[in-house]
């Protein structure tokens, strides 16, 4: 978080200015309000002008004040990199960095790129945060985590995002599924029983976005069972209750131990990026903008390899054929229609 040698009267004049609620300012600070507004006119009293104006009900910056906060927001990541300076090349406390993480990343990315980052900066305290894609971003807006990462785009004008890894999601079914290591039609998903994470997840609005793309509406779909947790996806599927869409990198045990396979479903892509956010305004510096640079720069040597693409057995003249990586299917009406498979149960 910020450095504790940042002014105290300026730092309670910036979080104000972001709330420009003297009470949520209270909140975020664990202050009281009338201690929160005695800071404010302090600093107003000392620099002779008015900061905010807070005629009519409502609490909104003067000139005098959205100049200030240019300058505040610059002293502010002074602060941090002085802190991290002074810090640097020893294993004394560097400071502090909190990270929040969507579930996707936080339980499959984060620990391997935490891991690599502490190697080059020892002694930086770090304390993560995990959820959805909405709550991270909320939790990023209301200064409870200093960067987020995430499965998507924020779609915030309150926060701005820079892609670090491409991703695939994959349809995922018990190992014994008719669609097993199978290709299947997009209309072959109306009807069986599918599995879904929870509205407020990148996951489901990545997949969501990219059937109607496709021109599957969504209420044609039977969504059965909703869950919380991309783990609790994997355990759904395993038990037998239905298929779902999961990160390529989430089944990556499952698949290596042979519980669950992966149907490919044709027209339907499923590539997404991971992005790194941070509050809009001036780029993060201090440990936030060292551990954004370390992800942008070496996400993809921190990780470990993804499982390679599972082959697709097509059906044909009711005999099984593997197709090796690179090549065609068939394309003829008759050749697709030979190699859907059977149809998996309703419920």
């Amino acid at each position: 978080m910020a450095g504790s040698i940042e002014n105290f009267r300026l730092k309670v004049f910036r979080i104000v200015a972001r709330q420009l609620n003297f009470r949520r300012a209270a909140e975020e600070l664990r202050l009281t309000q009338p201690a929160i507004t005695s800071q404010v006119k302090a600093l107003e009293e000392e620099l002779g002008v008015a900061l905010f104006d807070r005629a009519g009900g409502r609490v909104v910056l003067t000139p005098h004040g959205i100049k200030l906060l240019e300058y505040a927001d610059k002293l502010q990541l002074l602060a941090e990199e002085a802190v991290q300076a002074l810090a640097a090349g020893s294993q004394q406390n560097a400071g502090t960095l909190a990270i929040g993480a969507s579930q996707t990343v936080g339980q499959y990315l984060l620990p391997n790129l935490i891991a690599g980052f502490l190697r080059k900066h020892a002694g930086i305290k770090v304390t993560t945060l995990g959820g959805n894609t909405e709550e991270m971003l909320d939790a990023l807006a209301d200064h409870r985590v200093d960067v987020a990462l995430i499965e998507g785009p924020a779609m915030r004008r309150d926060i701005r995002t820079e892609p670090f890894l491409e991703d695939h999601m994959v349809l995922v079914v018990p190992a014994g599924d008719p669609w097993a290591d199978d290709e299947v039609a997009l209309e072959d998903l109306i009807g069986p029983p599918l599995l879904t994470r929870e509205r407020g997840s990148g996951s489901r609005r990545v997949v969501e976005t990219a059937l109607e793309a496709a021109g599957l509406k969504i209420k044609e779909l039977n969504l059965v069972l909703t869950l919380d947790s991309t783990e609790g996806l994997l355990s759904a599927v395993e038990a037998g209750l239905g298929a779902a869409f999961v990160s390529r990198w989430a089944v990556r045990n499952q698949l290596t131990l042979g519980t669950l396979r992966i149907a490919h479903v044709r027209g339907l892509k499923l590539t997404r990026m991971f992005s790194i956010a941070h509050l809009a305004g001036p780029a993060p510096a201090g440990n936030a903008g060292t551990f954004s640079r370390f992800v942008l720069e070496n996400a993809q040597s921190s990780l470990p390899r993804v499982t390679g693409r599972v082959p697709v057995r097509i059906k044909a003249n009711h005999a099984a054929a593997a197709v090796k990586p690179g090549s065609e299917a068939p394309t003829s009406k008759k050749a697709a229609t030979n190699k859907r498979p059977a149809s998996r149960p309703r419920v």
